[in-house]
Parts: structure tokens; sequence; C-alpha cells
């Protein structure tokens, strides 16, 4: 199949894929967007909500629509990496064998992953970057696709541990979740309070996911677009000489390289889902919030002066 005929396929098979997960998930648009548009272009998400808006139901939708396996690990103030990861027993022969952890899947749900110490977080790092895992000297390969979407409390609710930023920056998106609207609430509680039951059919095989993530890759960007997103993230930083007067009052430190990265790679997959052949300015501009609001770190003045993450890159773009 040529390039231009898999987007094409890759367009309507979103359609559908949307259509399945909102048979359960009302409302939420942008969310589940992001959550797809991190999902094709390989990268993990950071869903940050208070709880009771649905994260998990929505990342398990997520999961059952695309055909993939599905492990939920609730992290909390006691969890250890071995918990995580897996540990070595004997077994009867006083042979040691490796027991795998929930980290061997191809979604991983983890559940208010701040509730949880630096060290146990840590665990993940690893997995999110290489895909893979040493454990007592051994080197395991993770199946493939394989995603993290974390949860995470506001930071300002008791018993949170903030993720280091090295931590944070391993997360392509960071996706906020708001309250429903009105409308959205009374149809939430309609579905939700009957005996009615809902089929999720999954629309995909992993190898049909890998084989879209390689197509967005494939994706060939003109140099005016890279250079655009790349002096995007160089004006997050506020000793760069790019950067304006209202950075510098408002930030103590900008986004790194991976942010160009990512902002190119989720740019390509946005004009992908919109059955474009290559991304323009507005496809950057489409998933900047969502790839910066995490990786730039404010000051006490814009705390003081309540200027938000969102506030500042829309005042970049």
């Amino acid at each position: 199949m040529s390039d231009v005929a898999a987007i094409e396929r890759l367009v309507q098979k979103r359609i559908e894929l949307k259509k399945e997960i909102s048979k359960v998930i009302i409302g939420q648009e942008e969310v589940v967007d992001q959550i797809l548009l991190s999902i094709f272009s390989g990268g993990h998400a950071l869903l940050v909500g208070v709880p009771g808006l649905a994260k998990t139901l929505m990342v398990n939708t997520i999961s059952q629509a695309l055909g993939l396996d599905f492990k939920r690990i609730q992290f909390t103030p006691d969890l250890m990496p071995s918990d995580i990861l897996g540990s070595e027993i004997l077994d009867e022969n006083r042979q040691f064998k490796f027991i795998k952890g929930p980290i061997f899947s191809n979604i991983i749900l983890a559940d208010e992953i701040n509730r949880t110490p630096p060290k146990t977080q840590a665990a993940l790092l690893e997995a999110m970057q290489e895909r893979a895992v040493t454990i007592a000297g051994q080197h395991y390969k993770l199946s493939l696709p394989y995603f993290v979407l974390a949860t995470q409390n506001p930071i300002e609710q008791e018993g949170t541990y903030p993720l280091p930023e090295a931590q944070l920056d391993r997360f392509m998106f960071a996706i906020k979740l708001d309250y429903p609207t009105y409308d959205e609430e009374v149809q939430v509680v309609k579905s939700t309070t009957s005996d009615e039951k809902v089929t999720v059919n999954p629309l995909f095989s992993a190898q049909e996911i890998i084989d879209f993530q390689q197509l967005i890759r494939r994706i060939p960007v003109t140099d005016n677009v890279i250079e655009y997103a790349v002096s995007l993230v160089s004006k997050t930083r506020p000793n760069n000489p790019l950067s304006n007067d209202f950075v510098k009052n408002y930030l103590d430190w900008g986004a790194g390289p991976r942010a160009s990265q990512n902002l190119i790679l989720a740019a390509k997959a946005n004009a992908a889902f919109n059955g474009k052949f290559s991304p323009d300015i507005e496809d950057v501009k489409a998933v900047a919030t969502g790839i910066l609001r995490h990786r730039i770190i404010k000051n006490y003045k814009a705390d003081a002066e309540g200027i938000t993450e969102e506030v500042i890159v829309s005042k970049l773009l």
C-alpha cells in the first residue's frame, strides 16, 4: 500500500475509532484526540485532573478499541519498584525464575503516579525511553506497541510527590481534564445508572498500529515548519536571546530539545489524522499547548499573579 493510500486509511480508521470510544466516553473530544496523537506518534501521555473524571475508564476504553493488552498499576505510597517490574523467585527446583510484573503489557495505566515516592516513579523511566527493562542484570524487551498513560491528581492535593522534571519530560503530552459540561454530565449520569451494557469492538491489530506509527515518521516536513517548532521551543528559555520580556519575567526554565522533536512528531500525526500529507505551522500550533505545558517551569511571580502555563504558551503562539 502506498503512503498516500495508508494516510487515507488512517483517516477512516480514526473516525471509526472515535465512534467506538464515544459509545462509552461522553464529550472530552480534545482529550481523546491528544491521547490518540500521542499513541500514533509513539509517545506517552500524562492526564492531569481531579479524581472522578473517568480517566481510568477512558484509558481502558481506548485500549479495548485499539485491540491492545491493558494493565493498570495503582500507585500508592508503599509501592515498590519490583511491584511494577516483577521479581525473581526460587522455584521448586531451587532455580531462580523471573515473574513478570504488570509493566509487561501494551498499554500501562499508571494511576495516580504522583502518589508514590520518586524511587518507584523512576522504575518507569527506562521502560518509557528504551521500551525495555533491566532486572537483576537481565535485559528484557517490552512488547510493541508500548504506551504509558499516567494519571496525576493536581499537585495541591494531600499526599502527592511532584514528578521530577526528567520524568515529566518523558511524557509527550500533558493533557488537562476538565469537568464535563452540564449536558454532558446529564448524559453521563443517564448512561451509567442504567443496566445497559456497551461493547467496545477492537479495530486494530498491534502490527497495524506499529505500521501507522512508522508511516507517521515517514511523513516529510519542510524546513520552515521545523524552524518554527525549534524557535517556539527556544523562546521558552528565559536566557535565550529569542525570548521576550514576558518569558523572562515569568519563567525559571524552558523546554529542552525533546520538546522540539515531540512538536514535529505530533504535528505529523495531526496532519495525517486530517488527511494531509505534510504538516504545516498550523499543525505545530494545534499540538503546542499539550507538549509544552509540563516542560516550562514558572517562577514565584507567575504563581503570585495567577499566570498559568497555558497563558504563557498562548502568548508565545
